[in-house]
């Protein structure tokens, strides 16, 4: 008997660690997690604004940086061989820093620049994506990088 379990869940952690790389379900994970996380410390704590940036912003950017990052990681089905080479904790740093880096700077645009140079008048909701967009793309390109290298055959640590 004890042999059978032990087979049983080598089985089920061969079958965890070969489960393909699934874009969509990246995506669906990567608007979820974070929507149900900061919704609920929003109603929790009674931040109508966090519960409302939670679906908003911050799942949103989520979404949208693990598509993009996956896709890139993807390339058309054939990764470029320095994202399978390089160490799995160099890959992710190099990504995280580009990707937050990029959503910092349009938290900065869309704060800061749009409304003195638009009608749209400057809110605290504005104010909020210099933090939720940048904090948002770095968990989720963290996420989507881990979870693809996990996938790739040759995955160095």
């Amino acid at each position: 008997m004890p042999a059978t379990k032990d087979r049983t869940s080598r089985n089920r952690a061969a079958s965890r660690r070969s489960r393909p790389f699934t874009l969509w379900r990246e995506v669906l994970t990567a608007y979820a997690a974070p929507a149900l996380m900061a919704g609920t410390a929003g109603v929790v704590t009674g931040q109508q604004d966090l519960a409302l940036a939670a679906c908003t912003s911050i799942a949103g950017t989520s979404a949208v940086v693990a598509f993009l990052v996956g896709t890139w990681l993807r390339h058309g089905g054939q990764p470029r061989r320095w994202t399978t080479t390089t160490p799995r904790v160099a890959l992710t740093a190099v990504l995280v820093i580009t990707s937050a880096g990029a959503a910092a700077l349009l938290g900065w645009f869309t704060a800061q620049w749009l409304p003195a140079h638009s009608p749209i008048p400057a809110t605290p909701w504005l104010e909020r994506l210099r933090i939720d967009l940048p904090v948002s793309a770095a968990l989720a390109t963290t996420i989507v990088t881990l979870r693809w290298r996990t996938t790739t055959t040759a995955s160095p640590t």
